[in-house]
């Protein structure tokens, strides 16, 4: 929520989340233990941004715990250091009202429908006091993405929680629930309270609406990329490797005399024989390494050789074929494994017998 429409500064490009000031802004503590967790991710995708794969797992929690499918592209790129921060001070304080959340909404480019939509992320998760100073989940199941984040807000009594903190309400009913001086907000503002009653009626209408929001939200600032210029021996080359994939053994025999076949993909460093053995495509890996000439222990980017993508995955007539060429199987990958390592976490028993 740190996008300026007026300038076109901050957002979700660039990342710039990893350094100070932006990293010190209140609104944001807490956010350094996830980004902490989705760090292996980077790792073992590093031609993925730091920026796509925090956008994109709030994608995922969002989907996965039961609410509508975001759209999504990639294509941020991180920024080196922290000169593009925005300053501190535009994301939302939850401790103001119904104008406050429409300076903030507003300056990104938002109506009042998209304010009452985007607060219904409020549906998954809780505020910690050692963070925001608030405490308490917002609805019941805090786990579950659903509309009852504004069914609670019109059919619960809330009222002042007596405490130490900071000015939060708690349901009368329970003494269990919370919500924030901006929650309320939106049902003692009237335009907000109406479109706050259409998604306590309908579900759908509020998925429909959130849909669009946050992927307008995590895609503002995100500059439009130029469409990527591709060679045509490039594109026989992707073509190749995605024959490979599919197992599609004589198609990719007919087209092999005009393509590298050794080729890899820039992003990954995987070859067509990566993904003959990941896939378990026997006949097609025995021809690459085979007639091809195909080095049975290049690494991609990740360390990972196709013995080891084969052993994850318990093919057992593949790693064979690479056994029979002479694979390695004593390389490791990154993470220090080598192929019987990673088939002993695999629990692949006839693949341990053969390496």
């Amino acid at each position: 929520g740190t996008y300026q429409k007026s300038d076109n500064t901050g957002g979700s490009d660039g990342a710039t989340m990893r350094f100070e000031p932006e990293i010190t802004d209140g609104a944001n503590a807490g956010l350094t233990i996830p980004q902490d967790l989705l760090l292996p991710v980077k790792k073992k995708h590093p031609e993925v941004s730091q920026a796509d794969i925090w956008t994109y797992a709030g994608k995922m929690a969002i989907e996965e715990t039961g609410g509508p499918v975001i759209p999504f592209s990639f294509g941020r790129i991180d920024e080196p250091d922290g000169k593009k921060c925005p300053a501190n001070g535009r994301l939302p304080d939850a401790s103001l009202g119904a104008k406050h959340l429409r300076d903030v909404f507003y300056r990104m480019g938002f109506d009042d429908r998209g304010i009452v939509a985007l607060s219904g992320g409020h549906t998954l998760g809780r505020c910690h006091k050692s963070r925001s100073g608030f405490d308490g989940p917002w609805t019941a199941d805090p786990l579950t993405f659903n509309n009852a984040y504004y069914k609670d807000l019109l059919t619960k009594t809330w009222v002042e929680r007596k405490w130490e903190g900071p000015l939060q309400y708690e349901d009368k009913e329970t003494g269990k629930q919370m919500m924030l001086p901006t929650d309320i907000a939106l049902i003692k503002d009237e335009k907000f309270k109406a479109i706050v009653a259409e998604y306590a009626k309908s579900q759908e209408a509020f998925y429909k609406d959130f849909a669009e929001y946050f992927g307008k939200l995590i895609s503002l600032g995100v500059p439009q990329r130029k469409a990527e210029s591709v060679s045509e021996k490039e594109k026989k080359n992707r073509e190749f490797r995605e024959l490979c994939m599919h197992g599609s053994t004589e198609r990719a025999k007919a087209i092999a005399k005009d393509v590298d076949v050794k080729s890899a993909e820039p992003g990954s460093g995987r070859t067509g024989l990566h993904k003959a053995a990941f896939w378990g495509h026997q006949e097609l890996t025995s021809w690459l390494v085979g007639e091809m000439k195909m080095n049975p222990d290049d690494q991609d980017y990740a360390g990972d050789t196709a013995l080891m993508d084969a052993a994850k995955f318990g093919h057992t007539k593949v790693v064979e074929s690479l056994l029979k060429a002479g694979a390695d199987k004593t390389i490791k990958n990154k993470e220090g494994k080598t192929a019987g390592d990673i088939a002993k976490f695999h629990d692949k028993k006839d693949i341990l017998a053969l390496l």
